[in-house]
């Protein structure tokens, strides 16, 4: 039996290659978090105290935190690159990007940030992050339901 696929909208490309560079660049900040990289701090702007301050802080978090962050970052970017696949396995990996998203909004909504960080935490970009996983699990579910992921 043969399955007939709509074609590909234009909005998928454009929906797909954005997700996947939000989600490059969250898959990035994490991975160069995580392994302390101090010129991708200096990059974003941070001195040394305030580089110092940040790695303290991150290394605080407690293991469930930091699964959530990675499950958050990783989940986008795998549903990011199956959706300009077409594959339906996007719905699910934007499931796990959102529940990630989640729990490291409550986590960074619950923790009290270190007041030489009060400055350059951003705690509302966590809203932001939030919004845009559940606006790509829509978009991917949508697809699917019109036939266009397989």
């Amino acid at each position: 039996m043969t399955t007939l696929h709509k074609p590909t909208p234009w909005h998928l490309w454009v929906v797909g290659i954005l997700g996947t560079l939000w989600n490059g660049f969250g898959a990035t900040d994490y991975t160069m978090t995580q392994i302390g990289n101090r010129g991708w701090f200096s990059a974003m702007g941070f001195d040394g105290a305030t580089t110092d301050a940040m790695l303290a802080y991150v290394d605080s978090f407690p293991i469930w935190a930091h699964a959530a962050w990675a499950l958050g970052v990783w989940g986008g970017l795998a549903g990011s690159l199956l959706l300009l696949f077409h594959r339906r396995l996007a719905v699910p990996a934007f499931v796990v990007s959102l529940v990630g998203a989640i729990v490291s909004l409550i986590y960074s909504a619950t923790v009290e940030v270190p007041a030489e960080l009060v400055d350059v935490s951003n705690a509302s970009i966590m809203y932001l992050v939030v919004a845009i996983a559940l606006f790509l699990l829509w978009y991917a579910w949508t697809m699917g339901k019109r036939g266009v992921l397989r």
